[in-house]
């Protein structure tokens, strides 16, 4: 019955309250390494799924290449600003037609050709 006492002294000296706040503490911790680990797997479901899909042909204009014609012409409607204030920022919109032109410069190489660089002979 002697241990009775010193169980008794410990927690009225406030000896529970420091073992709850140590579980509280492991607890929180433990739930926010949780949450990480399921926040990283989310982030790399959403790379992976991203990863498979093909690149989608964009102009520099960032419209579709559908959206232009064989000259290169795009056909898309933008925002165009009409109206600024006395900081020049834009104030008012209005539709208007893109104005970019489709890149046409060199396609690049399917193939490079590159000699030996050692001689055999």
């Amino acid at each position: 019955m002697d241990w009775f006492w010193w169980v008794f002294i410990f927690f009225m000296a406030g000896g529970f309250a420091k073992v709850a706040d140590t579980a509280r503490t492991a607890l929180r911790t433990r739930h926010e390494r949780k949450m990480e680990r399921l926040e990283t797997a989310r982030q790399e479901r959403h790379e992976l799924a991203a990863a498979q899909k093909p690149p989608e042909p964009v102009c520099g204009c960032t419209h579709h290449l559908a959206k232009h014609d064989k000259k290169g012409k795009c056909h898309e409607l933008v925002q165009v600003p009409v109206a600024w204030d006395a900081h020049h920022e834009p104030v008012q919109y209005e539709a208007g037609q893109c104005t970019c032109q489709q890149y046409v410069g060199p396609q690049p190489l399917s193939q490079v050709y590159a000699e030996d660089l050692t001689d055999l002979a």
